[in-house]
């Protein structure tokens, strides 16, 4: 009988991996504990309507990533794709949106159909955690700071660079997205097809292409810098002075962006070269949009996730530690 297989794009954690997958797990854990997070557990599989419309119909992963099924009694199920919004989808439903702030920590498997490479799985694992409540830019470089530190107890903080940018308020990116209309639309012919067809819809996603073509013209395409209102270019003055109060050492990288409207001000990503092509190890940013679209009030927040199985390969990568001094 021929011996069966895990599905393509799964893997078997056991002996020395599953030891370096629980180590990132107990490590983070302890960490965002001390910075006062408390652990939650959602169901691994939700309502389609959690993420179709959190992520945004034309998305690529709802139309393409997501693992979305029938069950026995029609209704339509997803396998999560990320856990952000499940976080604000359980605060609604168990009435949470009135003991704010809530300060989340989990770790757990997500699930997308897409290629399978070098750390890149179908079935893959996170750890993230949310913060939800406050609107100051403090709450900001609180998560990346506690991100930070969870990297340097792993040991993998000196193989990463942490790159932010802001995406402003809703009047900064209306100002913005008109430029780049103006910008991309003069140079149309030269886009892919597939960002063409983003102009009219969504044209910050161009930003995020990854076809050269797309690529040489997004090098000179307008920041949003210029077209911050003054209340968006201080709450982004205030996220950088807090991470220089936490010691935090960034790049500004204005390529980060966020397709979707209930996106704001900051975006990160903590990226490294260690890894080949899979190079963002911990990504996040600001949605004061999403709890309301989960049916709750309009409700500031802000969060990140990182990729276990990535920083599980970091510890690898990482230089082995100094020894100690006799």
């Amino acid at each position: 009988m021929t011996a069966l297989n895990p599905p393509r794009g799964t893997h078997d954690l056991i002996g020395e991996d599953q030891r370096r997958h629980a180590h990132v797990i107990e490590t983070a854990r302890r960490i965002a504990g001390t910075y006062g997070f408390d652990e939650w557990a959602t169901p691994v599989f939700e309502d389609t309507r959690v993420f179709a419309r959190t992520l945004g119909e034309t998305s690529d992963v709802v139309t393409k990533e997501m693992y979305t099924f029938d069950d026995r009694g029609g209704d339509s199920v997803t396998l999560r794709p990320e856990n952000t919004a499940g976080v604000c989808r359980a605060l609604v439903t168990n009435g949470l949106t009135q003991s704010l702030p809530q300060k989340v920590f989990y770790a757990g498997p997500m699930f997308r159909y897409e290629r399978p490479q070098k750390g890149r799985y179908r079935q893959f694992h996170q750890i993230g955690l949310e913060l939800i409540g406050p609107a100051e830019p403090l709450a900001d470089a609180e998560a990346i700071a506690c991100g930070r530190d969870i990297l340097a107890a792993l040991g993998v903080a000196e193989g990463t660079v942490l790159e932010i940018n802001t995406l402003g308020d809703r009047a900064s990116r209306d100002a913005w997205r008109v430029a780049l209309i103006d910008y991309f639309a003069s140079r149309a012919e030269a886009l892919s097809a597939e960002s063409r067809d983003r102009l009219a819809r969504n044209p910050l996603r161009i930003l995020d292409s990854k076809d050269e073509r797309d690529r040489a013209l997004v090098a000179d395409a307008p920041t949003i810098v210029p077209y911050l209102t003054p209340e968006a270019a201080a709450f982004w003055d205030g996220v950088r002075g807090h991470l220089a109060r936490f010691g935090v050492a960034y790049v500004e990288n204005p390529r980060i962006v966020r397709g979707l409207d209930y996106y704001s001000h900051t975006a990160f990503e903590f990226v490294t070269t260690r890894l080949g092509a899979q190079g963002t190890v911990m990504a996040g940013g600001r949605y004061d949009g999403l709890v309301a679209e989960m049916g709750g009030p309009p409700t500031p927040a802000v969060g990140w996730a990182a990729g276990i199985e990535r920083l599980a390969m970091l510890l690898d990568a990482a230089p082995p530690a100094p020894a100690p001094v006799a």
